[in-house]
């Protein structure tokens, strides 16, 4: 009975579950997500047009500062509501239209943005701040005439020309009433640098329209202040101080006496500011109301109201719907071969059933992985039969002759002469020669085949090897030689390897006919060591390459002691190789020979003394 697997725990409930619940989140995420984002740009919005309605009550301030009426205003305002995108109105204080970038008709906005009076504002121009909240392009009587301008230029130039000695770079610039200043190339004022530096030549010093100017200024303010009933106790006297960072003029009251009171000190300057402003009144325009507006255009708003909120419980839904449904129609696509699978994986070993799956997704890549699986399984079964096949045999020959050989001396038929103990010995040989192996074989699948490395060189190995098989070469009639390219060395188990080459050496004599060659070679390539064992027998067939180096497997099927070993001994050559970090590789066709190639890590010679 197949086990049943509870609602909850199933796959494509978990699918489900999983895709409502990122559906749902993601439909919150993107609501919450949309009312920010459009909260974010309203906002931006609005503080776009809280700076372009600065700049447009700047610009108006400025034509009001330098122009004694708005006579002239219309091409400006036109030009700021082409340039802002925004309705520009200006009205008198008793709403007389006086320019409006609008059609005529058009109903002006119902409140007004700001008024535009350029003797009290709190904006900021390009030429600095405002002075106790004049508008520093303000200037009337301290406007400089061509004559005194161009003398003040000139002086100015003879300055420049001065600092320019110094190694000083410095530009000439206006304020606006037309007073030259200096500055650096970072727009700081020029100044005397600690006094090292001296360049005056009466820049600073006031023109006669200044002084003129300040003189009226002074008895307005001592108007103001015998007004008011404050006495000074000291003729009022407003200082000089051209700023042109700021401004053409700056003017502000000494200290004598009783100055130092803080009350009568703000009386003093209001009575400046208040005659400044008086000064400068017929030189203005007069106060004038800013109305802004954008036409036909409104901003977007959003709200929660009923018919919002169906909107967006109706678009999740739908959304929650999609999902849901494409979910399970790709999780059923998913299961269906996960199934396959599991019915396949469920099914005997011995049957060796395949997972019947076409998807060319990762559930397809899995089942080809099982599919694989099961033939190689299926393969190692089947070499698992032979090899338990092929150690029968191999074990029944030499036993079944000592045990014939042994029955017949026992019944004295034949006597225990040398020459018979000699063939009982030479069987027990290949008896331990097969354990041996299978040992060897064993220890290595268990990664417990013990290596004793050494420095060993290549040249004197394959000596050795050629030397302990001299004598089956001579008698088999097969020439045999060494050949080494310089002098290669290697951190190895002389011991193994001289397993590994001898079983190599004693296949290539086997297969080998008279008057044969047999060539062990060894050379250096790309930090590796490379053995070869080259031989001119009766070669390999092309579809026994990839079976030479598997157990107990032999080309020739008889198994006959005269035409092969027990095929364990090239298993155990790629073993060794392998539990030295190199690899085994063979190469060949019929009737021209066969190369069989070992590749280890090679190592430096090792130094004298």
């Amino acid at each position: 009975m197949k086990p049943r697997i509870p609602w909850r725990k199933r796959l494509l409930v978990r699918l489900l579950f999983a895709s409502a619940l990122i559906a749902v989140c993601s439909v919150a995420a993107t609501a919450w997500l949309a009312v920010t984002t459009t909260t974010s740009a309203l906002e931006e919005e609005q503080g776009q047009d809280l700076a372009a309605d600065n700049n447009i009550l700047a610009q108006l301030s400025g034509y009001a500062a330098t122009h004694h009426d708005w006579t002239g205003v219309r091409h400006t305002v036109r030009a700021l509501a082409a340039k802002t995108g925004r309705r520009i109105a200006l009205t008198t204080a008793d709403r007389t239209l006086i320019a409006d970038s609008a059609p005529h008709g058009t109903p002006l906005p119902p409140r007004p943005a700001a008024s535009v009076d350029p003797l009290h504002t709190d904006t900021y121009s390009e030429s600095g701040a405002q002075l106790s909240g004049i508008d520093p392009r303000a200037v009337g009587p301290y406007r400089l005439p061509a004559r005194e301008r161009s003398q003040l230029d000139a002086v100015a130039g003879k300055q420049r020309i001065c600092y320019d000695r110094y190694g000083i770079r410095v530009n000439v610039a206006h304020t606006p009433s037309g007073r030259p200043f200096l500055t650096e190339e970072d727009g700081a004022a020029a100044g005397d640098y600690g006094g090292t530096i001296t360049c005056g030549y009466g820049l600073n010093k006031p023109t006669r329209t200044e002084d003129k100017a300040r003189a009226a200024l002074e008895q307005g303010a001592r108007t103001c202040l015998a007004d008011k009933g404050v006495d000074l106790g000291s003729p009022l006297f407003v200082a000089f101080d051209p700023e042109g960072t700021t401004s053409a003029t700056r003017l502000f009251p000494t200290k004598f006496g009783g100055m130092d009171d803080a009350r009568t000190t703000q009386s003093v300057q209001s009575c400046v500011d208040s005659a400044r402003r008086a000064q400068l009144d017929p030189y203005v325009a007069p106060v004038a109301e800013l109305f802004l507006g954008i036409g036909d255009q409104t901003v977007p708003r959003f709200d929660m109201s009923p018919a919002n909120k169906a909107k967006i419980v109706g678009a999740a839904g739908l959304v929650l719907a999609v999902t849901v449904a494409v979910t399970a129609v790709v999780a059923t696509r998913l299961v269906r071969p996960l199934r396959a699978l599991t019915v396949a994986a469920q099914q005997p070993p011995e049957l060796h059933v395949r997972a019947r799956v076409r998807t060319r997704d990762e559930t397809g890549l899995l089942a080809a992985a099982f599919n694989d699986l099961t033939e190689r399984r299926e393969r190692l079964e089947a070499q698992r039969k032979a090899m338990v096949s092929d150690i029968a045999h191999e074990l029944r020959s030499p036993l079944t002759n000592i045990r014939g050989w042994l029955e017949v001396t026992r019944d004295g038929l034949v006597d225990p002469d040398p020459a018979l103990l000699g063939s009982l010995h030479e069987e027990a040989l290949v008896l331990q020669r097969i354990i041996d192996d299978l040992q060897d074989l064993a220890a290595a699948d268990a990664g417990t085949l013990r290596l004793h490395r050494e420095p060993v060189s290549a040249e004197e190995l394959l000596d050795q090897v050629a030397a302990a098989h001299r004598v089956a070469a001579d008698a088999a009639g097969v020439t045999l030689h060494t050949d080494t390219d310089g002098d290669p060395w290697l951190d190895a188990d002389p011991v193994r390897m001289r397993q590994a080459l001898g079983n190599l050496v004693s296949n290539a004599l086997r297969h080998t006919p008279a008057d044969g060659t047999v060539t062990l070679a060894a050379h250096r390539d790309s930090g590796q060591v490379v053995f070869t064992v080259t031989d001119t027998g009766t070669g390999i067939a092309p579809e026994d390459l990839p079976h030479l180096f598997d157990r107990f497997w032999r080309a020739e099927k008889s198994r006959s002691r005269r035409t092969g070993g027990s095929g364990l001994g090239l298993p155990i050559v790629r073993h060794l190789v392998a539990a030295h970090g190199g690899t085994a590789e063979a190469a060949g066709e019929p009737v021209k020979g066969a190369v069989f190639t070992l590749r280890l890590p090679g190592a430096a010679a090792p130094r004298d003394g």
